[in-house]
């Protein structure tokens, strides 16, 4: 596992308290969108779509800690668009810091370099760096040749001057599962304290909609992927989750795990689909109707989707849930996930059962 310590402790802390107040909609992780330009063009990306005029809109330092007051979650991803472009990114990251919330600063890493010392190296903040594969690919994938080399380099800045530095990554049709592995093996070197993965999400506004994996696909590739892990891969997930992508456990989307906060207000249901908008995050609560989403609820745009906003607190949520989730937990973590031999043609049952 690559979590510290005290920031698990912080976690597993928080969702006894939820649990035993008997809340069932709690958030894990506050995603906390300030903007929504960025300096790339990816064709995975919905977000920079929007017309010029939205593009030039931000949140301010007060409505992001106003969200993060009135979510609660212990853990605030910032995603965009490119959020080193925001002119108060410092001052929000060191008003995170001073709340003692666990953030993860999303960024290209085109600009960290040049931004580094606006941050001070501390146990709360993470720079986690978009990467999705080795040189090529990634440089394919975020469309403009030369990202990856840039964000190499800021991570082994970032490293060597003491801050918290993850990857992430995400994979679309085609991915190569050994160019994968060798991926995982070049973080490891670059000294990354752990590695993100999710499929990638067919949402609408993305302009390349013939990437995006199938379920099927998406568990054929992964247990290619994650079938005997190295000792020296270090994962910034539950255990659990990886199982979960590569078909050795079935899991529900919960996603009012990771409520997402933007420019719009409130987005209902998830990070990945509009449904609207509500100005509170208990209106958010309160009123989204959870029961039409995820893969039970049948609704198409839910039938592929297993990213991580999504499913990994499922994963945590059965973890302290029940007995079995929380050995099975112990059991991954000590040994590594429990992943199916891709030799194993069991996917079409597991296609079946998880209906």
């Amino acid at each position: 596992m690559g979590v510290p310590v005290s920031q698990m402790y912080t976690v597993v802390s928080y969702i006894l308290g939820q649990r035993l107040r008997g809340n069932k909609h709690y958030p894990l992780v506050l995603m906390l969108e300030p903007l929504f330009r960025c300096n790339l063009s990816c064709a995975g990306c919905g977000k920079i779509q929007y017309p010029g005029h939205i593009l030039k809109r931000q949140l301010s330092y007060e409505e992001c800690m106003s969200a993060v007051e009135e979510c609660g979650a212990p853990i605030v991803s910032i995603p965009g668009g490119e959020p080193l472009l925001h002119p108060e990114m410092p001052k929000i990251v060191e008003g995170l810091v001073e709340r003692k919330k666990y953030i993860y600063l999303c960024t290209n890493a085109i600009l960290l370099k040049k931004k580094m010392d606006e941050y001070k190296p501390s146990k709360y903040l993470t720079f986690s760096i978009h990467m999705d594969g080795l040189e090529e690919d990634h440089d394919e994938a975020v469309c403009r040749d030369g990202i990856y080399q840039r964000a190499v380099e800021a991570i082994a800045i970032a490293v060597k001057r003491g801050y918290r530095v993850t990857s992430n990554t995400t994979l679309f049709q085609g991915a190569n599962p050994e160019r994968t592995r060798l991926f995982f093996d070049e973080m490891a070197k670059l000294g990354v304290e752990g590695m993100m993965l999710s499929p990638g999400y067919s949402y609408s506004k993305a302009p390349d909609q013939e990437s995006f994996l199938p379920r099927k696909e998406t568990y054929e590739l992964f247990r290619e992927i994650l079938f005997r892990p190295k000792k020296s891969w270090k994962f910034n997930h539950s255990p659990l989750f990886l199982e979960y992508l590569a078909g050795t456990r079935h899991f529900e989307c919960t996603p009012w795990g990771n409520p997402t906060y933007n420019i719009f207000g409130w987005q209902k249901p998830c990070y990945l689909l509009q449904k609207g908008y509500t100005k509170t995050f208990k209106e958010l609560i309160e009123t989204t109707k959870w029961e039409e989403y995820g893969q039970k609820s049948k609704n198409p745009e839910c039938a592929n989707c297993m990213v991580h906003s999504g499913h990994e607190a499922t994963a945590v949520d059965y973890t302290f849930g029940s007995l079995s989730g929380f050995l099975s937990t112990i059991r991954g973590t000590i040994l590594g996930p429990k992943i199916t031999n891709p030799k194993n043609d069991n996917i079409p049952a597991l296609l079946e059962a998880a209906k």
